[in-house]
């Protein structure tokens, strides 16, 4: 359901063009050739017709985390996907991290993630710590790491809104 607003918001943000945007995959284990969700969001944000402006693979560690955040937001994406590292265990950080910086919360994201994950997961769905937010004038999204959380996210979620996001929050 959109509204006549809504709409005027997207036909306005269609006419600013493709969006940036910035990849960073948080892995212990990953290698550039075995991360597939980094070459799904590749494929994905190229067939929506956006860029990729940044991709990164990082370690689970907080200090990358940061490092990447701070690049990400002083680069060219206007929207920043990280994916991994939003669970419960003592070396997911990325949450722990992005809260602490995001200025804005946007909470909607993580309760709309976890209830369409309930579909797939069931109640393993209240593990995720997917969330979203603004910092520096970027739409940052944090996903889980598993394939189908990251497409379910991007396809469901981030990709219907991309440019009414992206130039949204625009200083």
């Amino acid at each position: 359901m959109t509204t006549e607003s809504s709409e005027r918001h997207h036909r306005l943000a269609d006419d600013r063009g493709p969006v940036p945007v910035g990849i960073v995959t948080v892995s212990d284990s990953r290698t550039e050739e075995t991360d597939t969700n980094g070459a799904w969001l590749k494929e994905a944000i190229a067939a929506g017709g956006h860029t990729v402006a940044d991709y990164r693979l990082i370690r689970d560690d907080p200090d990358e985390v940061d490092a990447a955040l701070l690049a990400m937001a002083f680069g060219g994406s206007r929207i920043v996907v990280f994916n991994g590292g939003t669970g419960i265990a003592p070396r997911d950080t990325t949450y722990d991290v992005l809260a602490r910086r995001m200025e804005k919360p946007i909470p909607g994201f993580g309760e709309l993630f976890r209830m369409l994950s309930w579909d797939q997961v069931g109640a393993a769905a209240m593990l995720s710590r997917a969330t979203a937010g603004v910092y520096r004038g970027r739409v940052v999204f944090s996903l889980p790491g598993s394939p189908a959380a990251v497409r379910l996210a991007w396809e469901k979620l981030i990709e219907p809104e991309i440019r009414h996001l992206a130039w949204l929050v625009e200083g």
